[in-house]
């Protein structure tokens, strides 16, 4: 008579589920003092560098074989211009959800948020301490980020049970998404590599299961410098 054997279970998703791919726009434009980016709704808009087209592709070859029921983009175009390659290839058409638009950054919009995290400003050192947005001038509060997305996500989720999507969105929108999901420090998961894949399942019941972050091995030997926070 054998031995009954209980092998470890690999994952399966819930019935009704989500499977929600969170991927980061390749990289953007390098911002210049003389030159802010053009606003969109109030937020900066650069169009992607040639490295970030190159993360597009890479992130169209790594994706062309998944079964993908949809894909979404922000209003800003560096997204758009992410996500083209892939949906070029998949034969769909990107639809937008606004509110997976990056942060609002209030008086440091159009490219001056990077300039200060590079001079490390005092006011990115209390952001980071106070793990909140809104010391800068302007910026939106953790509190309406947080009911933003969380809103999209739980909209995405119900327009689409049992299905896979990618979502194209922004740096600081993914790390709140993961902190959300996970109940971390609202800041705890800034940095995702530009041309990242994240990746959440939500559950019927509206429960968040995290099953990958910052996967970017298809964009890696050279096209990645120092993971930026956001834009």
């Amino acid at each position: 008579m054998s031995e009954v054997e209980y092998r470890q279970a690999r994952f399966t998703a819930p019935a009704g589920s989500t499977d929600v791919l969170l991927i980061r726009h390749g990289e953007s434009a390098p911002a210049r003092p003389d030159r802010p980016f053009r606003l969109v709704d109030g937020q900066g808009d650069p169009e992607l560098a040639p490295v970030g087209r190159e993360h597009a592709e890479r992130i169209a070859e790594r994706l062309a074989d998944e079964p993908l029921d949809a894909i979404y983009v922000t209003k800003l175009q560096r997204t758009v211009q992410t996500a083209a390659p892939l949906a070029d290839r998949l034969g769909l058409v990107p639809r937008v959800e606004p509110d997976l638009r990056e942060v609002h950054l209030g008086d440091w919009e159009g490219g001056l948020f990077r300039q200060k995290v590079a001079q490390n400003d005092p006011l990115i050192q209390k952001m980071y301490a106070e793990q909140r947005w809104d010391v800068i001038p302007g910026a939106e509060s953790t509190e309406s980020l947080t009911a933003r997305v969380r809103g999209a996500i739980q909209r995405l989720a119900a327009a689409h049970p049992d299905q896979r999507i990618a979502v194209f969105t922004h740096g600081g929108i993914i790390g709140q998404v993961i902190a959300l999901a996970t109940g971390s420090r609202p800041l705890a998961f800034l940095g995702a590599n530009n041309g990242s894949i994240s990746q959440i399942v939500v559950t019927a019941e509206d429960g968040w299961i995290v099953r990958r972050f910052n996967d970017s091995g298809h964009v890696e030997d050279g096209l990645n410098g120092a993971a930026g926070a956001l834009s």
